[in-house]
């Protein structure tokens, strides 16, 4: 999994510059639809790492009038909101070069020529 620590993404939203996003493949819908697909991936790296950190604390008990409050728990619940947000951290990757992406149709058409 990736460490989303050392994550330089900006952690609020910011306004970009969409002649950025083409850059890279010629195409802004292209570059989208690849940022998306990679916070996708990030966002469910992030729930499974929180869901198999959270699960250590459940009790299996069927009595619904006794909550416990941990607050270790409380604790990894508010460091994994302050993680910067999936598409962010896509971003941040994608304008790195970190992000790994091919297009078949494009090959196969410098294929052809």
């Amino acid at each position: 999994m990736a460490d989303f620590k050392k994550s330089t993404a900006d952690s609020t939203t910011v306004t970009r510059d969409l002649r950025q996003l083409d850059l890279t493949t010629g195409n802004i819908y292209e570059s989208v639809a690849i940022v998306s697909k990679r916070a996708n991936q990030i966002s469910a790296e992030i729930k499974e790492e929180l869901t198999g950190k959270l699960n250590e604390f459940a009790t299996h008990t069927d009595n619904l009038e006794e909550v416990f409050e941990n607050r270790e728990q409380i604790e990894i619940s508010k460091y994994y909101e302050r993680l910067p947000k999936p598409v962010n951290v896509a971003l941040q990757e994608f304008f790195d070069g970190k992000v790994y992406h091919r297009n078949p149709v494009k090959e196969a058409a410098n294929e052809q020529k």
